[in-house]
């Protein structure tokens, strides 16, 4: 029994903690003192939970191989611009809808879809999706790109493009360049509404088949192997490249499939906005999951654990702090993510690691000190100055205790030797 917790204590954290969030934020805000308040929370989660937990699926697969993927949020937006393009050029004529300009031309009808075309429009999606992937494997391999240069190029790069075929394709189909097309079917836009466990049940799906590849198939312990040693993993004969295109495939179809999910449940494609941050969002599910940036380390169990406790967290900032509760959103991950990082990093040496030497240790015990007495006071709903410096004091003290005592052990340990 001892050696399962050990084992396994990464997984079983994030469930406690995910239950200890849960029972403040009731304790705290309204939104769980009712059944049906609580049945609406309950389904943003696990519809907000499916779609990020897609995406960061990808992005565990990527990492566990040793890579990074930063250009999952831009994968979404374009695969959701390309599924509602599709969707729009496919789509019968409306008689009763002609162009303003030209009325010999008529507008789509995008209401009452037949099941093919949105069926061709996935497969395209999902196909383009494959492409990029295949692209970040040549510009890795081939031409040796850092992974970290290869995806932040499409970071930047497909969401424009996004922006511009969006406005062609809307010229073909409504006479005037748009910087967004609505989806109107029911059946589309009840994904993630009415039928919010869709998402859910799809990443379920997934994870169950990653599991199966990461711990019952040979790809998937090479897939270990590559990120923990790559130069000892080509030696012995492993096909990397193989292995990367097999990884950064995986990434960018489950962005796309993730892109799609999200513009049935907004209802259409804004590749401006659609996706913006997720794929932070998923690298950061999957580092407090339990995956090494290093790679070769993660497990399926701990990512899906880590998406849902990510979201967990996220609602309840906007559930506690109904002021602009956007604005803490990103402050919270980040700090999330350097936790995480932190706590597997520091499993072996735990706190008998020196964190403050010398003068740089002086300094950053002030910098953070200042940096958490000044987001308290930022987030504080009154008196923000005085539970600032109450909140900095306090950490103040701490960490001089702490550096002060790491310099009498440190004198100690040198005059005993």
């Amino acid at each position: 029994m001892a050696g399962f917790f050990q084992k396994h204590r990464n997984e079983l954290g994030l469930v406690i903690a995910t239950f200890v969030v849960l029972a403040l934020t009731a304790a705290i805000s309204p939104s769980y003192h009712s059944l049906a308040t609580t049945q609406r929370t309950m389904e943003s989660i696990g519809r907000e939970t499916g779609v990020i937990g897609i995406m960061a699926i990808g992005a565990a697969i990527v990492i566990i191989a040793g890579g990074i993927d930063l250009s999952a949020g831009s994968v979404a937006a374009f695969s959701g611009m390309l599924f509602c393009g599709v969707i729009v050029l496919l789509a019968p004529d409306d008689p009763s809808a002609p162009w303003p300009q030209d009325s010999t031309r008529f507008l789509p009808s995008l209401s009452g879809l037949p099941l093919w075309i949105p069926l061709v429009a996935l497969a395209v999606t999902l196909l383009a999706g494959l492409l990029v992937g295949t692209l970040h494997t040549w510009l890795i391999t081939v031409i040796e790109l850092p992974p970290f240069v290869a995806t932040l190029a499409s970071l930047v790069g497909l969401r424009s493009l996004a922006r511009l075929l969006i406005e062609d394709m809307t010229v073909i189909r409504y006479g005037q360049e748009q910087s967004s097309i609505t989806l109107e079917d029911r059946l589309l836009t009840s994904i993630g509404r009415g039928n919010w466990w869709v998402p859910g049940v799809i990443w379920m799906l997934l994870c169950i088949g990653m599991w199966v590849l990461l711990s019952r198939t040979i790809a998937g312990r090479h897939l270990y192997a590559l990120g923990g040693n790559e130069q000892a993993a080509r030696l012995s004969g492993i096909r990397t490249d193989r292995l990367k295109w097999l990884a950064y495939s995986i990434s960018s179809v489950t962005a796309a499939l993730s892109g799609v999910l999200l513009v049935c449940y907004v209802g259409g494609s804004r590749p401006s906005n659609d996706a913006l941050g997720y794929e932070l969002s998923a690298i950061a599910a999957s580092v407090v999951g339990g995956c090494s940036l290093a790679g070769g380390v993660g497990t399926i169990v701990g990512v899906m654990l880590g998406t849902l406790f990510m979201r967990v967290v996220i609602d309840s900032v906007a559930k506690v702090f109904r002021s602009q509760p956007d604005l803490l959103e990103g402050l919270v991950v980040g700090v999330l993510v350097v936790l995480a990082v932190a706590f597997n990093e520091l499993r072996g040496e735990g706190l008998k690691k020196s964190f403050f030497p010398g003068l740089f240790g002086w300094l950053n015990v002030g910098i953070l000190s200042g940096l958490i007495g000044l987001v308290v006071a930022v987030t504080s709903q009154e008196s923000h100055l005085r539970n600032g410096l109450i909140a900095g004091g306090g950490v103040l003290a701490v960490l001089l205790a702490k550096a002060l005592s790491e310099r009498v052990n440190g004198r100690a340990s040198g005059s005993g030797g």
